[in-house]
């Protein structure tokens, strides 16, 4: 089970400042191939195909609501550790290189809703963690976690107060954070294109965040799991598409 802390997730200290940070392709990076899964979110409960990774997701009103429900860290069942903290996460089995993810979200008192991409088969970084594109009402974050926060080397150096320095200078251009003015209670169209080492991601058609960096090449990218920290926060007409590099 997954353990980070929602305050992780976030991990800023890698986040380029605003005058730093690379130009969004005002064009898209991928294009559109076969389609490999669409849901609407119409039925009365999420179909067979999603899996539970971290409560509480639930069909309401025809869309997928997610709802922070570990928000304190607890004694595990056997008491022999911590559950920590942790945003709902909402998981399908869709094996991909490169793709472009398309849904509408909507902030119904979440914090931060995010796409993540995941190999569990791959040892290399906390969880086989990849990548993910995060949106919160004031910013749209782009995280590498493989060859970033989440790689075992640099997490084990994170505890480690005297290597602070070291891991500051291995977390260069792994994360970006771009400015974005959201409000709740409106859907939105977020659109999350990934293609080679690149990801780009916008909103309402608009370009919102880009980051090119080495985990995002991540060959099996065998998982795609949705995210919300906080209370309540929504996605609808989600359809994921095989893709290729834009001409």
């Amino acid at each position: 089970m997954i353990t980070r802390p929602i305050a992780f997730l976030a991990l800023l200290t890698s986040t380029l400042a605003a005058a730093d940070l690379p130009k969004i392709p005002s064009k898209p990076i991928a294009a559109k191939k076969e389609l490999l899964f669409s849901d609407d979110f119409s039925g009365s409960e999420p179909a067979k195909v999603w899996h539970k990774v971290v409560p509480t997701f639930a069909i309401e009103n025809e869309s997928l609501k997610g709802t922070q429900t570990r928000d304190k860290d607890e004694p595990s069942a056997d008491g022999k550790s911590i559950s920590k903290a942790h945003a709902a996460v909402h998981g399908l089995e869709i094996p991909t290189k490169d793709s472009i993810v398309e849904c509408k979200i909507r902030f119904d008192g979440a914090t931060m809703i995010d796409i993540e991409f995941d190999d569990r088969k791959f040892t290399g970084a906390h969880y086989g963690h990849l990548c993910r594109a995060q949106v919160r009402l004031t910013g749209v974050t782009i995280i590498d976690e493989r060859d970033g926060n989440m790689r075992n080397d640099i997490r084990e150096m994170r505890n480690d107060p005297s290597k602070k320095a070291q891991v500051a200078e291995l977390l260069k251009g792994r994360q970006v954070t771009y400015p974005a003015t959201l409000k709740p209670g409106k859907w939105y169209a977020l659109v999350v294109e990934t293609v080679n080492d690149e990801m780009r991601v916008t909103i309402d058609g608009k370009p919102a965040a880009y980051l090119k960096s080495s985990g995002i090449a991540h060959a099996t990218k065998s998982k795609i799991e949705l995210g919300v920290a906080g209370k309540d926060g929504s996605f609808d007409d989600l359809k994921v598409w095989n893709a290729a590099p834009a001409k």
